[in-house]
């Protein structure tokens, strides 16, 4: 247990799996473990994740016994699955998001605000590259295609980029390029080049397995100096919501995201709420919605 909570952050359902044991069994071993401090929980929502604490890696003894059972755990294959345990964590977050959903109002931006940001847009400097990572159906690009040259939008699902392409073609955006992969994929980095001034991400990290490398992966889509802005949902505790949409985490606290930041190299760091009387009357406005802006650190 402690090899693979040393491995990655796992909830106690995903360490069963990995240890082929009955999760009140691996919560019962679990318990002295945290209670000595050599594993660390946290929560979120009903689930409890664990993961190895400052204090095993200052015990020898420790130590030596997580070694052994980094050996055992790559003799019976356990180590190597836990790359395909947090895979799994977003199956519901791909089949929901790779539904043809109706349209609905809180998908719709006033018909005259890119107009206005158009009218604008001299005053947005620099403005050559943006990128609309996660880009669903393409709100933010109302957004971001009246103030930028050029914006990049990606996506992993089909039907989102169908829906996305739609609002393009309504619009008549000319400098909008849809591209189809992760984040972090080939060909999202070949459409971005060597890096963009912006790159914005709304209400997508609380979709990834792993929120910190995503954070790491937006980062690396940014030129040097260039802007990260990160919109998601402040830490709540709406299982409903979570599972309408098929989240992951049930958002973040601002320190969770400033620590994301920081290991993705970011600088000027900050983090803010957004008002609630911004963010409409969807079926998510009713918990808290936060920013965090980074800038990628320039080169020497």
């Amino acid at each position: 247990m402690l090899a693979l909570a040393a491995a990655e952050e796992l909830n106690v359902g995903e360490l069963a799996e990995l240890l082929g044991e009955s999760q009140p069994n691996v919560s019962r071993h679990a318990a002295p473990l945290r209670r000595a401090g050599l594993l660390v929980g946290r929560r979120d929502g009903t689930r409890l994740f664990l993961r190895l604490g400052a204090l095993a890696a200052a015990d020898l003894v420790v130590s030596d016994a997580i070694q052994t059972g980094r050996r055992l755990c790559n003799d019976d294959g356990s180590l190597a699955r836990v790359a395909q345990v947090v895979h799994a964590r977003d199956a519901q977050t791909r089949e929901f998001f790779s539904r043809s959903a109706p349209k609905d109002a809180s998908e719709q931006v006033a018909v005259e605000v890119p107009a206005y940001l158009h009218a604008l847009a001299a005053l947005v400097e620099p403005r050559g590259l943006a990128v609309d990572a996660g880009t669903g159906r393409g709100v933010l690009l109302d957004l971001l295609a009246p103030l930028f040259t050029r914006v990049v939008a990606i996506d992993r699902s089909d039907a989102q980029l169908a829906r996305a392409s739609e609002r393009v073609q309504a619009r008549a955006y000319p400098n909008v390029e849809l591209v189809r992969d992760e984040i972090d994929g080939e060909l999202a980095r070949a459409a971005v080049g060597r890096g963009a001034d912006v790159v914005v991400s709304a209400r997508v990290l609380h979709h990834a397995p792993l929120p910190r490398d995503a954070v790491a992966a937006l980062a690396r889509l940014a030129r040097p100096d260039g802007r990260v802005v990160v919109i998601d949902y402040c830490k709540h505790d709406d299982e409903r919501l979570g599972r309408q949409h098929a989240d992951v985490w049930m958002g973040f606290e601002a320190g969770e995201l400033i620590e994301f930041a920081a290991a993705a190299g970011l600088s000027d760091v900050a983090t803010f709420p957004i008002p609630r009387g911004y963010v409409g009357v969807g079926t998510d406005a009713h918990v808290g919605w936060q920013v965090l802006v980074g800038r990628r650190a320039s080169e020497s």
